[in-house]
């Protein structure tokens, strides 16, 4: 842990205080209620479905697609927190599936579900296809595992949403924008609440993680070095989470308030430390082929070839925010942790209408990326898509 936050440039937790603050509580609670995490064996549903172990829960099952990821949870669990008392139990399926369906069927009973899935890559907007699984995963898994927990009875329903939900220029962060419109609506009939936060530091798939594999298959380091992003680490994105299923109100969105704790840093200066901390000197390329041949012989040296470049990809934000000018905040509940409250307001024949566009797109099995982009500008009028034509598949 310490050692994430060096990298990310901070010295202590950021929710630490919350935490401590509502712990006996959170025990309580968690001690005497069942878990259901969706999502779990991702970085942030590893973080939640740690933070919920350790706290004893009467039930906690963990479904994830991911059949390597959910071992890995299982053995770090086992070999860290140990064994509880209550029934803990992982299951490798495919939430969209009728497997799934018949695993709720069979019991379904859980006072809390949480919904960690998603398609979380800006980099998965490049194709139609990808994008269309991406609407699945984000909008309409959200939309049916809320009709079950309502069928269920189950008292709250938390879900993932993003910083990039906040006035959005890329389709995932419009997809999540879509989804929270989605849970607006559905919480007529059950208490729901999200959470909004920054990048977590070093989670799968990210381009931090990418420094990892970078080091162990001996590749260059590469990043931008024009775009500055907020950090949270996993154990901060579990908290998080945590915090807003236990003690959100219905349709409260949670986010990491901004403090001295919490600064912009640019993915190149995360580079810089990061290389500084595994003792090598970084080496600026001028470009891949330089990075790609220096890689042979700089590390024997104690220096690490980096490439550094200004971003021109689709989907890229040029700053980061948790809210925008028309939403209504309390600053005041907690230390760290702010909280956007939320009215039901949705559109429902907008929503239904969305529903059915891409019902028919998928029945006929052909669609082209620009007809979902036009369907989101209409469910978002002030969308800030721009197509740049460049994507991150097309970068070392």
């Amino acid at each position: 842990m310490s050692s994430i936050l060096k990298l990310i440039g901070r010295e202590k937790e950021l929710f630490y205080q919350d935490i401590n603050n509502y712990e006996n509580e959170l025990k309580n609670i968690i001690s005497s209620s069942t878990f259901l995490v969706i999502g779990g064996a991702g970085s942030i549903g590893q973080a939640v479905t740690k933070e919920i172990f350790k706290r004893n829960p009467k039930k906690l099952h963990v479904v994830d697609i991911s059949e390597n990821n959910m071992v890995e949870l299982v053995r770090d669990i086992r070999s860290s927190l140990g064994y509880i008392d209550g029934d803990f139990q992982t299951f490798a399926l495919d939430i969209g599936s009728i497997e799934y369906d018949a695993f709720i069927k069979n019991d379904g009973k859980y006072d809390y579900v949480l919904n960690l899935s998603a398609l979380k890559h800006v980099r998965s907007e490049k194709d139609p296809f990808t994008l269309m699984r991406m609407i699945d995963v984000n909008i309409f898994n959200t939309d049916k595992t809320l009709l079950q927990a309502i069928e269920n009875k189950t008292k709250k329903y938390f879900c993932v949403s993003t910083d990039k939900a906040a006035n959005p220029v890329n389709m995932m962060g419009a997809s999540k924008k879509i989804m929270e419109m989605f849970l607006m609506r559905r919480s007529l009939d059950i208490k729901i609440s999200t959470a909004r936060f920054a990048n977590v530091a070093f989670s799968d798939g990210s381009l931090l993680h990418g420094f990892n594999q970078r080091i162990q298959k001996r590749q260059p380091i590469v990043a931008p070095n024009d775009i500055k992003r907020y950090f949270v680490t996993p154990k901060e994105s579990g908290e998080l989470c945590l915090m807003s299923c236990i003690f959100g109100e219905n349709r409260d969105i949670f986010f990491p308030k901004l403090s001295e704790d919490l600064h912009l840093i640019s993915f190149a200066d995360i580079a810089l430390k990061y290389l500084e901390n595994l003792g090598y000197e970084p080496y600026l390329c001028k470009d891949e082929n330089e990075a790609r041949e220096k890689v042979k012989t700089l590390p024997d040296e104690g220096k690490w070839p980096c490439l550094f470049f200004k971003s021109d990809t689709t989907g890229e934000k040029d700053f980061e925010e948790f809210f925008t000018d028309n939403e209504t905040l309390d600053m005041d509940k907690f230390k760290n942790l702010g909280v956007i409250k939320n009215d039901a307001k949705f559109d429902e024949i907008l929503l239904d209408e969305f529903t059915q566009t891409i019902k028919k797109l998928k029945n006929d099995k052909a669609w082209a990326k620009d007809e979902i982009v036009k369907l989101f500008f209409k469910m978002i009028p002030d969308f800030g898509h721009k197509e740049t034509g460049k994507y991150l598949d097309g970068k070392m």
